[in-house]
């Protein structure tokens, strides 16, 4: 399908098109990427709301600044769709995250204008101030940029970041996005401070005439701007308190101004281009903005999928059978089915309640589910508090995410013993969303830790039987449950809960040839393997071992003493994971065998569809089935093409 930009949008291929176009015209320049984003995402879909949101700030930046010799960082990268479509990318948008078409978030491989890659939050302002500190070290007159959300802002690192943009002499601009959202409502003290800056009219009203003031004074007259700044700085105590919090970091605050006003956005950004040192200008926005639908449910239409545009009707696949659910939403209500026979047992995330599924809990205990704020590792610890008086905290983190907060898990939780259920959403290879978001890394890096649990479910009723072991007094460690992004493989999963073994796993199925040993949900792939490959003759052994940590020796020791050819399985990182586990024990027990290691390989593995990558991989059911074959030396040569995911 073919996708007509608007007759000024064809034209612009670059920020030096958009900079021919005279200031009147940008209003119509705006309407047109706004409705071009809607176009496409409605029909290849991606996410919605954040770029909406920043259509008027993307081409304003672009009309400004000189980029990309200017430099503009944006956080996360939700919100970068128009920024990419501005900058030469716009006839191939719509292969935007697909399958060797355009990553969803900025990349600095794919274009010179993208100047950091930003797939995590709260990262831009770091690094537009260490692109500033360069530029000022080889005395160049380039500009850096940060776009940052009001979500954003509430992570440590980026008051660090502004901590140190304070006293570090360097020019950079900080932007402020406030849209009072990140993918759910924002929470915490700095929202509502920040609705405080945006909601005082007599502050606004006299910093708007001071502005004027100051830019219609001469410099060099007996008023000057310095003086103008000193009127300024004494308005301020006297009105309002609003731009203490950023001043007393010695950041030159503006604002707040409206982010749809491309007239006041281009002015702003020209005044605000020739100041020297670290400022911040608040802009306040509408994520969704031009689009109804979105403005009213701004976390629905966060990343919606393929929708209707005209009716705004999300469109989902038919089925004409149950489909299993989403594993999130198994632990999301499992964790409200435990909480209500366990009154110890408390839930936190770091500002996913929705993608979580925390929202459940949220709803009907608000009492003892709380969002935290992007901060994970505030999340972590928060946890190990409320877990050192007694509670059972089950900390909701996506895989990619943990690792920020990972010196908390080995500080804060494991070396004091303290019983936090760490869940890992989103574990595997997440898909669409490429590289900053897969979690490659949690086996490799959880199992070499001291005090800790590291399991994975293969299905639903496993996962629950995990979370419910999990938060009983009978166990008394740090316990981490891992499993992917989406559908698992159960449509009846509502099963009465098991106490599980620590350390056990189990053998699902008997075989004379070779064994295949898996941890999680790819153990779904070798089932179906096994079955394709007992049709041409070759009968493997499957053991599910549920636990990278502490690993079920006794059940190694079976399969080690019975086979000589082995296949491990999982949906992590090859360095380090679980088969690495599996070649420690066959040396330190002194076996020999002939062993394939399966699973994300020792590079970085690029977006796509989670059946796309994992075929790619080769840890797919076809993938183990033509190892196995290899192995087996099979007279089998063409292997089949199972759709099983």
């Amino acid at each position: 399908m073919e996708f007509n930009p608007g007759p000024i949008l064809k034209k612009i291929n670059c920020p030096d098109d958009l900079k021919k176009i005279s200031k009147d015209q940008l209003h119509q320049v705006c309407d047109e990427l706004r409705q071009y984003i809607i176009d496409v995402v409605s029909v290849h879909g991606g996410h919605f709301a954040a770029s909406l949101g920043v259509v008027e700030l993307s081409v304003a930046l672009h009309y400004v600044y000189n980029t990309p010799y200017d430099q503009l960082v944006w956080d996360v990268g939700h919100q970068a769709y128009g920024h990419k479509i501005l900058t030469g990318r716009r006839d191939v948008f719509s292969t935007n995250r697909k399958y060797n078409g355009l990553s969803g978030f900025p990349k600095r491989s794919e274009s010179e204008y993208d100047t950091f890659g930003v797939g995590h939050s709260s990262t831009s302002i770091s690094a537009a101030l260490g692109m500033a500190m360069a530029a000022k070290y080889r005395g160049e007159n380039r500009k850096s940029v940060a776009i940052i959300g009001d979500g954003s802002m509430t992570a440590g690192m980026a008051f660090e970041a502004m901590n140190h943009a304070g006293v570090a002499d360097s020019d950079v601009l900080i932007i402020l996005n406030d849209n009072c959202m990140s993918i759910d409502p924002n929470v915490g003290a700095l929202k509502e401070y920040l609705t405080d800056i945006s909601t005082s009219p007599t502050y606004n009203k006299v910093r708007d005439e001071i502005w004027n003031l100051m830019g219609k004074l001469p410099v060099g007259k007996n008023f000057t701007r310095d003086m103008a700044s000193k009127l300024e700085a004494s308005m301020k105590g006297v009105i309002s308190k609003s731009s203490n919090l950023f001043e007393a970091l010695k950041l030159r605050y503006f604002g707040p101004i409206d982010g749809h006003n491309i007239s006041k956005l281009v002015d702003t950004l020209k005044d605000l281009k020739e100041m020297p040192g670290p400022k911040i200008l608040h802009i306040v926005t509408v994520k969704g903005k031009g689009y109804a639908l979105a403005e009213k449910d701004q976390t629905k239409w966060h990343a919606p999928g393929l929708f209707d545009k005209v009716t705004g009707e999300i469109l989902k696949k038919k089925v004409d059978v149950p489909h299993p659910p989403r594993y999130q939403d198994v632990f999301g209500h499992t964790l409200v089915e435990l909480a209500e026979t366990n009154n110890k047992i408390m839930g936190v995330t770091p500002a996913m309640p929705s993608g979580s599924s925390l929202k459940f809990m949220m709803e009907k205990m608000p009492d003892r589910a709380f969002d935290v704020g992007i901060c994970e590792q505030h999340a972590v610890t928060v946890s190990a508090g409320m877990a050192s008086q007694g509670l059972r905290v089950f900390c909701n983190i996506y895989s990619s995410f943990m690792q920020r907060a990972y010196d908390q898990v080995v500080h804060d939780v494991a070396i004091q013993k303290l019983p936090v259920v760490l869940c890992l959403d989103r574990a595997g290879l997440v898909g669409e969303d490429g590289p900053t978001h897969h979690g490659c890394y949690d086996i490799a890096y959880m199992r070499c830790i001291p005090n800790i649990v590291v399991s994975a479910p293969m299905n639903e009723k496993e996962l629950r039987n995990l979370m419910y072991t999990a938060q009983l007094d009978t166990n008394a460690y740090p316990f981490v449950i891992r499993y992917p992004r989406g559908e698992g493989v159960m449509t009846e999963w509502r099963t009465p809960f098991e106490e599980l073994p620590i350390g056990k796993g189990r053998k699902l199925k008997d075989g004379k040839d070779i064994a295949i040993l898996s941890i999680g949900h790819p153990g779904n792939f070798a089932q179906a393997a096994i079955r394709e490959l007992r049709t041409q003759g070759i009968d493997p052994a499957h053991y599910d071992l549920r636990f990278v940590k502490p690993i079920d020796e006794d059940l190694l020791h079976e399969a080690f003493s019975n086979y000589s050819k082995i296949v491990t399985v999982e949906d992590g990182t090859v360095v380090g994971g679980f088969g690495s586990a599996i070649l420690e024990f066959m040396n330190a027990n002194g076996y020999k065998a002939d062993i394939s290691i399966l699973g994300i390989p020792d590079r970085l593995v690029e977006h796509g569809t989670p059946k796309e990558l994992h075929r790619e991989c080769a840890y797919d059911a076809q993938g183990i089935a033509d190892t196995v074959r290899l192995m087996m030396k099979d007279t089998v040569t063409v292997s089949s093409n199972i759709l099983v995911e």
